[in-house]
């Protein structure tokens, strides 16, 4: 299906995002299909630059026009980048998710990119998840 279609360059995680491995840093954003099914952002709380979050945490909550919901960090570290002009924009995550990610993270624990799926399998993840929404 074209419409799960995922770059295959990226990493993904259970909660709509893709991430962009560099090292022990990563670019966080999230994933087209998860931003084609909510047809608009208007609001997104971004995490603060500085700030130590863990694997699983909310690093940011997105609302719709009929929908919020939270995106949780794939890994434990630093947030050491903010994309900040998408609070003022959240539709550009809608126009280009791929090209606009949320946050960068300084990676604590690599260990945890092991647990982080290919595009092939976050695309059948994508399938099933986002049509049983």
């Amino acid at each position: 299906m074209t419409e799960y279609k995922l770059p295959e360059d990226l990493k993904y995680n259970k909660d709509y995002s893709w991430i962009d491995i560099e090292d022990e840093k990563a670019k966080v954003g999230i994933i087209k299909p998860a931003a084609d099914k909510v047809k608009q952002f208007v609001f997104i709380d971004l995490p603060e630059e500085g700030e130590k979050i863990e694997k699983g945490d909310t690093y940011a909550s997105v609302e719709a026009v009929k929908w919020s919901g939270h995106l949780s960090s794939p890994f434990t570290g630093e947030v050491i980048e903010v994309k900040q002009d998408i609070f003022d924009e959240p539709t550009k995550l809608n126009e280009e998710p791929y090209k606009n990610w949320i946050m960068k993270i300084k990676i604590d624990k690599p260990e945890e990119k092991e647990e982080l799926m290919n595009a092939e399998e976050a695309r059948e993840w994508a399938e099933k998840d986002i049509k049983n929404r």
